[in-house]
């Protein structure tokens, strides 16, 4: 019988894989900028083209805090917290208070509600004040771009005080406007009196800058020996 025979195919020598060309598997990167953050987030905090959003934002914000603090010294409000002995803040309190007795209580915390009862109602009168004033240098504070990113911490610890005490309403979203310009401070109130004051009182008198002069080399003494 006749066999049958199969040709092996030709072999590659080792010197040709060696010249061959390696081609290496595609990388994906991820979107990362130089500073080493995502560029989304660099473009909202750093960029000056998201100022003109940042400005949109605390314009916005910045009113609704300054007619709140309008309303309670001036307007409708002005007989329960400016002219009211703080009517307002014991009543809210209060209510706080009574609400964490309560199994599903808005009030979720013993420790907040005995500060409420403990603190803030005895001294209702002058709180009443402070957080009118407050909402107006808060509400100014963003309007103008002036420490943008203090005045939006303290309009996000309002609240916070307001939350925690039960009340929700508008402050969730007045609470997330907030945060996000607190993420924002370098460039938010770029469009602002920021971009003025900040660089000229901050700047000058920053950690940095103080630790630059107190550890620069000072030239040596004339006449001075080791």
């Amino acid at each position: 019988m006749s066999s049958i025979t199969i040709d092996k195919p030709a072999s590659v020598s080792d010197a040709t894989l060696a010249s061959a060309p390696q081609v290496s598997a595609p990388q994906v990167s991820a979107p990362m900028a130089k500073s080493g953050n995502l560029r989304v987030a660099d473009w909202l905090f750093r960029s000056n083209y998201a100022s003109i959003l940042w400005l949109i934002v605390r314009v916005w914000l910045g009113y609704q805090w300054l007619n709140a603090g309008y309303q309670k010294i001036w307007g409708n409000e002005k007989a329960f917290f400016w002219n009211g002995n703080g009517a307002g803040v014991f009543g809210f309190a209060k209510s706080g208070v009574a609400a964490n007795a309560t199994p599903m209580g808005a009030v979720g915390y013993g420790w907040w509600a005995a500060f409420l009862h403990n603190f803030v109602m005895p001294n209702a009168s002058w709180i009443a004040k402070v957080i009118s004033l407050g909402e107006i240098a808060v509400g100014i504070g963003l309007i103008l771009g002036l420490f943008t990113g203090l005045a939006a911490l303290c309009a996000l610890s309002l609240n916070f005080t307001y939350m925690m005490t039960g009340s929700a309403g508008v402050n969730p979203l007045y609470a997330l406007a907030g945060l996000f310009l607190v993420l924002a401070w370098r460039n938010a109130g770029l469009f602002g009196l920021d971009g003025l004051v900040v660089r000229r009182v901050v700047t000058p008198f920053s950690t940095a800058s103080i630790v630059r002069r107190v550890t620069r080399r000072q030239p040596p003494l004339v006449g001075a020996t080791d």
